[in-house]
């Protein structure tokens, strides 16, 4: 098991959560990919979209319905400061995954998040688990409590 979804699994196990990671036999980079793997419908993929503070260089994580795209001057309103993308670099540094595989938990260290509430219109969602390749299914108030992410609304 890589250490990325070693770390996906431990914070969920430390939440009490079953830890149902589940290997796809193909990737699943994108949330249409993720989608079909999974056989669920596009908007109860989790994507995990990482900005950066243009001046600050923080980063933030905005938790959205695989059909939703982040608006970019909402999200900036919610972090406070102009936002830009993150590069592959700085997401791997902050969090310990790549891009693709970027899991809503189990991060190097603490990211502000954001929930888009079309989330919470499902049983069930699935999100990255630390791999392009790896997912994980999880009760939306589950993983929104995991998180620690504030509901907002910043999709376009």
């Amino acid at each position: 098991m890589s250490k990325s979804v070693a770390r996906v699994r431990a914070a969920l196990e430390a939440a009490g959560l079953e830890a149902g990671i589940v290997e796809m036999p193909s990737e699943t980079r994108t949330a249409q990919q993720a989608a079909a793997a999974a056989g669920c419908s596009l908007d109860q993929i989790v994507k995990s979209i990482i900005f950066a503070g243009t001046g600050s260089g923080r980063i933030f994580l905005f938790l959205t319905a695989g059909g939703n795209r982040v608006d970019p001057g909402r999200a900036s309103e919610l972090a406070g400061e102009p936002l830009g993308r993150a590069d592959a670099d700085l997401v791997r540094r902050h969090t310990g995954f790549a891009i693709g595989g970027v899991a809503p938990v189990g991060h190097l260290s603490p990211v502000p998040s954001f929930w888009d509430p079309r989330l919470n219109d499902f049983d069930r969602v699935w999100a990255a688990a630390g791999t392009p390749r790896h997912v994980f299914p999880a009760a939306p108030d589950d993983l929104l409590r995991l998180t620690g992410a504030r509901v907002a609304p910043f999709t376009a």
